[in-house]
């Protein structure tokens, strides 16, 4: 289970963007987070994948407080999130090959990577000709289904996709949504994911929590 108990995060000490907010995840289910930009959604999911440390409140995995974040959390804990993000440029390396960017956390682990990329591209529908190519030399589809296989790589227990389709068109949308499900369903990973587009979150999520413009501020 992964539980946000009383959680008030956010930049500034003196006007949080969240504050004292509580969520739940049961293990396998997905959520959805639905409201407008601002807020606090992203907050709140960085905060869930241990990316950023909240001011109060605290994040329990399974039944373990967690005590570190990012680089200093638990690798036990920190390995069982995989993250997709809004922007896949902001995220990826410029300088890196796709297969390289695929097999970053693997690297950082001193795991084999040749054979996990070849079959998480293949998960993805990302084609083996482009593995070779870097970000400036393919589409924000076709590195999202890059940065979308990196999240898969340490084959986590938690997905957190904030905003993972915000910039694709449809039918890269649906590939990409495909992907999460069908690693779901083999996995039981848990799902929270953040976005504005209700029809899709409905579609995609077994429950929605909605906030509404200033909900994450109390």
């Amino acid at each position: 289970m992964l539980e946000l108990r009383r959680v008030t995060a956010g930049y500034d000490p003196r006007e949080p963007v969240l504050r004292d907010l509580t969520l739940t995840l049961e293990p396998g289910e997905s959520v959805g987070l639905l409201g407008p930009s601002g807020c606090g959604k992203s907050t709140l999911a960085r905060v869930a994948a241990l990316l950023h440390e909240p001011y109060a409140g605290e994040v329990v995995l399974d039944g373990e407080p967690v005590r570190g974040w990012r680089h200093r959390a638990p690798r036990a804990q920190r390995t069982a999130f995989g993250v997709v993000f809004q922007q896949p440029r902001l995220s990826a390396d410029p300088r890196l090959r796709l297969a390289d960017l695929v097999a970053e956390p693997l690297r950082a682990n001193g795991l084999d990577h040749a054979a996990r990329v070849a079959e998480l591209a293949e998960r993805v529908g990302l084609g083996q000709d482009l593995l070779a190519r870097r970000p400036h030399e393919v589409s924000d589809g076709q590195l999202q289904r890059a940065c979308l296989a990196r999240a898969l790589t340490l084959r986590p227990r938690w997905l957190i996709c904030d905003e993972m389709t915000a910039m694709l068109d449809a039918s890269t949308t649906a590939a990409l949504v495909a992907a999460v499900e069908a690693y779901r369903a083999e996995t039981g990973a848990g799902l929270l994911a953040v976005g504005h587009d209700r029809v899709l979150l409905e579609r995609w999520c077994d429950r929605i929590v909605e906030w509404e413009a200033g909900a994450g501020r109390g």
